[in-house]
Protein backbone atom coordinates (compact mmCIF):
# COMPACT_ATOMS: atom_id res chain seq x y z
CA UNK A 1 0.00 0.00 0.00
CA UNK A 2 1.20 3.49 -0.88
CA UNK A 3 -0.35 6.90 -0.35
CA UNK A 4 0.64 9.97 -2.35
CA UNK A 5 -0.21 13.66 -2.01
CA UNK A 6 0.41 16.59 -4.36
CA UNK A 7 -0.22 20.16 -3.27
CA UNK A 8 -1.88 22.17 -6.02
CA UNK A 9 -1.25 25.58 -4.48
CA UNK A 10 -0.34 27.55 -7.58
CA UNK A 11 -1.47 27.57 -11.19
CA UNK A 12 0.49 25.44 -13.62
CA UNK A 13 1.47 27.55 -16.61
CA UNK A 14 -0.36 26.86 -19.85
CA UNK A 15 2.63 25.19 -21.53
CA UNK A 16 2.93 22.44 -18.93
CA UNK A 17 -0.84 22.14 -18.49
CA UNK A 18 -1.34 21.63 -22.22
CA UNK A 19 1.57 19.19 -22.37
CA UNK A 20 0.27 17.08 -19.47
CA UNK A 21 -3.34 16.96 -20.60
CA UNK A 22 -2.27 15.49 -23.95
CA UNK A 23 -1.21 12.32 -22.11
CA UNK A 24 -4.89 11.65 -21.37
CA UNK A 25 -7.59 10.19 -23.64
CA UNK A 26 -9.74 12.73 -25.44
CA UNK A 27 -12.77 11.94 -23.28
CA UNK A 28 -10.85 12.78 -20.10
CA UNK A 29 -9.36 15.90 -21.69
CA UNK A 30 -12.84 17.14 -22.55
CA UNK A 31 -14.09 16.60 -18.99
CA UNK A 32 -11.19 18.56 -17.54
CA UNK A 33 -11.62 21.41 -20.02
CA UNK A 34 -15.28 21.79 -18.98
CA UNK A 35 -14.39 22.89 -15.46
CA UNK A 36 -15.14 26.57 -14.92
CA UNK A 37 -12.40 27.09 -12.31
CA UNK A 38 -8.75 26.44 -13.07
CA UNK A 39 -8.29 25.02 -9.57
CA UNK A 40 -10.80 22.23 -10.25
CA UNK A 41 -9.40 21.48 -13.70
CA UNK A 42 -5.86 21.37 -12.36
CA UNK A 43 -6.65 19.04 -9.45
CA UNK A 44 -8.51 16.69 -11.78
CA UNK A 45 -5.54 16.71 -14.16
CA UNK A 46 -3.08 16.05 -11.34
CA UNK A 47 -5.08 13.08 -10.08
CA UNK A 48 -5.32 11.46 -13.51
CA UNK A 49 -1.67 12.05 -14.35
CA UNK A 50 -0.56 10.87 -10.90
CA UNK A 51 -2.23 7.48 -11.20
CA UNK A 52 -0.80 6.96 -14.69
CA UNK A 53 2.69 7.75 -13.41
CA UNK A 54 2.24 5.25 -10.59
CA UNK A 55 1.16 2.50 -13.00
CA UNK A 56 4.13 3.22 -15.27
CA UNK A 57 6.60 3.12 -12.37
CA UNK A 58 5.12 -0.05 -10.85
CA UNK A 59 4.54 -2.12 -13.97
CA UNK A 60 6.62 -0.58 -16.73
CA UNK A 61 3.60 0.22 -18.91
CA UNK A 62 3.74 2.74 -21.70
CA UNK A 63 1.22 5.53 -21.20
CA UNK A 64 -0.71 4.57 -24.33
CA UNK A 65 -1.02 1.03 -22.99
CA UNK A 66 -2.85 2.13 -19.82
CA UNK A 67 -6.59 1.62 -20.02
CA UNK A 68 -9.10 2.44 -17.31
CA UNK A 69 -12.73 1.50 -17.03
CA UNK A 70 -15.45 2.18 -14.45
CA UNK A 71 -17.77 -0.07 -12.48
CA UNK A 72 -21.55 0.33 -12.46
CA UNK A 73 -21.28 3.03 -9.80
CA UNK A 74 -18.60 5.03 -11.60
CA UNK A 75 -15.54 3.89 -9.66
CA UNK A 76 -12.53 3.67 -12.01
CA UNK A 77 -10.22 0.67 -12.18
CA UNK A 78 -7.25 -0.49 -14.23
CA UNK A 79 -8.52 -2.97 -16.81
CA UNK A 80 -5.40 -5.09 -17.28
CA UNK A 81 -4.22 -5.72 -13.70
CA UNK A 82 -6.90 -6.86 -11.26
CA UNK A 83 -4.58 -6.75 -8.24
CA UNK A 84 -3.95 -3.03 -8.73
CA UNK A 85 -6.51 -0.97 -6.84
CA UNK A 86 -6.52 2.79 -6.38
CA UNK A 87 -8.60 5.70 -5.23
CA UNK A 88 -8.19 9.46 -5.59
CA UNK A 89 -9.55 12.39 -3.59
CA UNK A 90 -8.99 16.13 -3.62
CA UNK A 91 -10.00 19.08 -1.52
CA UNK A 92 -8.72 22.61 -1.11
CA UNK A 93 -5.10 22.66 -2.32
CA UNK A 94 -4.46 18.92 -2.12
CA UNK A 95 -4.80 15.85 -4.31
CA UNK A 96 -4.28 12.46 -2.63
CA UNK A 97 -4.11 8.96 -4.06
CA UNK A 98 -3.99 5.54 -2.36
CA UNK A 99 -2.97 2.31 -4.11
CA UNK A 100 -3.00 -1.30 -2.91
CA UNK A 101 -3.35 -4.88 -4.11
CA UNK A 102 -6.91 -5.02 -2.72
CA UNK A 103 -9.79 -2.50 -2.78
CA UNK A 104 -9.01 0.77 -1.06
CA UNK A 105 -10.67 4.14 -0.46
CA UNK A 106 -9.28 7.51 0.53
CA UNK A 107 -10.86 10.85 1.35
CA UNK A 108 -9.36 14.23 2.18
CA UNK A 109 -11.37 17.23 3.33
CA UNK A 110 -10.36 20.74 4.22
CA UNK A 111 -11.59 21.62 7.71
CA UNK A 112 -14.00 24.53 7.40
CA UNK A 113 -16.88 25.83 9.51
CA UNK A 114 -19.97 23.67 9.12
CA UNK A 115 -23.63 23.80 10.10
CA UNK A 116 -23.93 20.75 12.32
CA UNK A 117 -27.69 20.57 11.81
CA UNK A 118 -27.01 19.53 8.21
CA UNK A 119 -25.03 16.55 9.52
CA UNK A 120 -28.33 15.08 10.70
CA UNK A 121 -29.24 14.55 7.02
CA UNK A 122 -26.09 12.54 6.28
CA UNK A 123 -25.16 10.72 9.47
CA UNK A 124 -26.89 7.83 11.18
CA UNK A 125 -28.82 8.60 14.36
CA UNK A 126 -26.01 7.18 16.49
CA UNK A 127 -23.31 9.13 14.64
CA UNK A 128 -25.22 12.38 14.97
CA UNK A 129 -25.68 11.74 18.67
CA UNK A 130 -21.96 11.04 19.07
CA UNK A 131 -21.16 14.23 17.20
CA UNK A 132 -23.41 16.48 19.26
CA UNK A 133 -22.12 14.93 22.48
CA UNK A 134 -18.61 16.08 21.65
CA UNK A 135 -17.14 19.05 23.45
CA UNK A 136 -17.78 22.18 21.37
CA UNK A 137 -14.04 22.68 20.92
CA UNK A 138 -13.71 19.20 19.38
CA UNK A 139 -16.99 18.98 17.48
CA UNK A 140 -15.78 20.39 14.15
CA UNK A 141 -12.74 18.12 14.04
CA UNK A 142 -14.86 15.11 15.01
CA UNK A 143 -17.32 15.90 12.21
CA UNK A 144 -14.53 15.75 9.64
CA UNK A 145 -13.19 12.58 11.27
CA UNK A 146 -16.53 10.89 10.69
CA UNK A 147 -17.10 12.43 7.26
CA UNK A 148 -13.75 11.34 5.80
CA UNK A 149 -13.94 7.89 7.42
CA UNK A 150 -17.40 7.32 5.98
CA UNK A 151 -16.36 8.59 2.55
CA UNK A 152 -13.26 6.38 2.53
CA UNK A 153 -15.42 3.35 3.34
CA UNK A 154 -18.00 4.17 0.65
CA UNK A 155 -15.22 4.67 -1.90
CA UNK A 156 -13.49 1.45 -0.88
CA UNK A 157 -16.59 -0.73 -1.38
CA UNK A 158 -17.11 1.01 -4.72
CA UNK A 159 -20.80 1.90 -4.49
CA UNK A 160 -20.38 5.65 -4.40
CA UNK A 161 -23.25 7.51 -2.80
CA UNK A 162 -25.91 5.19 -4.25
CA UNK A 163 -26.80 4.09 -0.71
CA UNK A 164 -26.23 7.45 0.93
CA UNK A 165 -24.04 7.99 3.96
CA UNK A 166 -26.52 7.04 6.65
CA UNK A 167 -27.00 3.33 5.86
CA UNK A 168 -24.12 2.45 8.20
CA UNK A 169 -22.61 3.80 11.40
CA UNK A 170 -19.00 4.78 11.92
CA UNK A 171 -17.56 4.82 15.42
CA UNK A 172 -14.30 6.38 16.51
CA UNK A 173 -12.84 6.05 19.98
CA UNK A 174 -9.41 6.87 21.35
CA UNK A 175 -8.06 3.44 20.38
CA UNK A 176 -10.33 2.09 17.66
CA UNK A 177 -12.25 2.87 14.46
CA UNK A 178 -14.96 0.54 13.18
CA UNK A 179 -18.15 0.38 11.13
CA UNK A 180 -21.24 -1.81 11.11
CA UNK A 181 -21.61 -1.40 7.35
CA UNK A 182 -20.56 -4.98 6.62
CA UNK A 183 -19.76 -8.27 8.30
CA UNK A 184 -16.36 -8.20 6.59
CA UNK A 185 -13.28 -6.87 8.31
CA UNK A 186 -12.04 -3.51 7.09
CA UNK A 187 -9.20 -1.40 8.41
CA UNK A 188 -9.04 2.36 8.85
CA UNK A 189 -6.23 4.83 9.32
CA UNK A 190 -6.17 8.60 9.57
CA UNK A 191 -3.29 10.89 8.70
CA UNK A 192 -2.91 14.31 10.32
CA UNK A 193 0.26 15.33 8.53
CA UNK A 194 -1.49 17.89 6.31
CA UNK A 195 -2.40 20.89 8.46
CA UNK A 196 -5.98 22.05 8.19
CA UNK A 197 -7.17 18.84 6.55
CA UNK A 198 -8.46 15.42 7.54
CA UNK A 199 -7.31 12.40 5.55
CA UNK A 200 -8.82 8.95 6.08
CA UNK A 201 -8.09 5.63 4.39
CA UNK A 202 -10.16 2.43 4.39
CA UNK A 203 -8.61 -0.82 3.17
CA UNK A 204 -8.92 -4.59 3.25
CA UNK A 205 -5.26 -4.81 4.24
CA UNK A 206 -3.85 -3.32 7.42
CA UNK A 207 -0.33 -2.68 6.14
CA UNK A 208 -0.77 1.10 6.09
CA UNK A 209 2.35 3.17 5.40
CA UNK A 210 3.58 5.28 8.28
CA UNK A 211 3.63 8.47 6.23
CA UNK A 212 2.11 9.97 3.11
CA UNK A 213 4.48 10.34 0.17
CA UNK A 214 4.19 14.09 -0.42
CA UNK A 215 5.32 15.39 -3.81
CA UNK A 216 5.93 19.06 -4.52
CA UNK A 217 4.08 20.39 -7.55
CA UNK A 218 7.24 21.35 -9.46
CA UNK A 219 8.70 17.90 -8.88
CA UNK A 220 5.40 16.28 -9.86
CA UNK A 221 5.40 18.15 -13.18
CA UNK A 222 9.02 17.24 -13.86
CA UNK A 223 8.53 13.57 -12.97
CA UNK A 224 5.37 13.34 -15.08
CA UNK A 225 6.93 14.94 -18.13
CA UNK A 226 9.85 12.51 -17.93
CA UNK A 227 7.87 9.33 -17.27
CA UNK A 228 4.76 9.60 -19.46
Amino acid sequence: MDIYAVRSNWKINSHYFDSLIKFLPTVEQNKINKYLKWEDAQKSLIGKILIRSIVINKYGFKNKGIHFSINEFGKPYLKDIKEFNFNISHSGEWVVCAVDTRPIGIDIEEINDFDFNIANNFFSTEEYSDLMNQDKMNRLEYFFDLWTLKESYIKMIGTGLSKGLDFFTMKKTSDNIWTNGSDKTYYFKQYNTIDGYKTSVCAMNKNFPTDINTIKLKQFIKNSMNSL
